[in-house]
């Protein structure tokens, strides 16, 4: 991943800004009508933008010290998607064995976090790069095990590591539950900040696009 600064985006902004997934599929009519699709991307990619919900100077002035902090578009940082932040649903508490990251063999200690989507037709696997410090569970069988003394947490690569003699043994599915952020970067060198409220100010745009880990 490129240069990187494990900080969050001003939250109070990130909770209002707008955005999602972006995927890119080509799609081709022959000459009976029919369509061929093609996935370009195995993998969504996430835009937002938090120029709308500046609504304070003092958000503005946090937002603008975030930015030269960054370089513009040089620095990645935390980003928290209000809608998409949970290994369960946005109302539950996540818990060990909300998802599945792998099965053990006996010996195999390192596990990547990972969050399904879907499940009927064509499940789909996101890998989890930037899980919260300290807001991991973990589960072996069905028990959950402890943290700092059965795993360890990586946060700032989504890496799951059992520590020696406690390698999961073979057969028995490895469960997870976190809090996870985005890893973003500005999409753009420049702010173009409105002071035409001169009380409050704004900055009608200000873009950030997901880095693929």
């Amino acid at each position: 991943m490129p240069a990187f600064h494990e900080t969050r985006f001003p939250i109070a902004v990130a909770l209002g800004a707008r955005g999602g997934p972006e995927r890119r599929t080509d799609i081709v009519t022959t000459a009976s009508g029919r369509e061929e699709r093609n996935a370009r991307w195995a993998h969504a990619r996430r835009r937002y933008d938090a120029g709308s919900a500046i609504r304070t100077l003092s958000q503005l002035e946090a937002v603008l010290a975030f930015f030269e902090e960054r370089r513009g578009r040089l620095y990645g940082f935390r980003w928290r998607d209000r809608l998409d932040w949970k290994s369960c649903a946005l109302a539950q508490t996540p818990r060990f064995s909300d998802q599945n990251i792998g099965t053990g063999d006996g010996a195999n200690r390192l596990f990547a976090l990972r969050k399904l989507y879907g499940g009927a037709f064509a499940p789909y696997w996101r890998d989890i790069a930037k899980p919260v410090a300290g807001a991991t569970c973990v589960g072996v069988a069905g028990v959950e095990k402890a943290a700092g003394v059965d795993f360890d947490v990586d946060a700032t690569t989504g890496l799951v590591t059992f520590r020696a003699g406690k390698a999961p043994p073979a057969g028995d599915a490895v469960t997870a539950g976190f809090e996870f952020d985005v890893p973003v970067r500005f999409d753009s060198d420049q702010l173009e900040i409105d002071f035409a409220a001169f009380d409050a100010g704004s900055i009608p745009h200000v873009p950030l696009i997901e880095i693929r880990p």
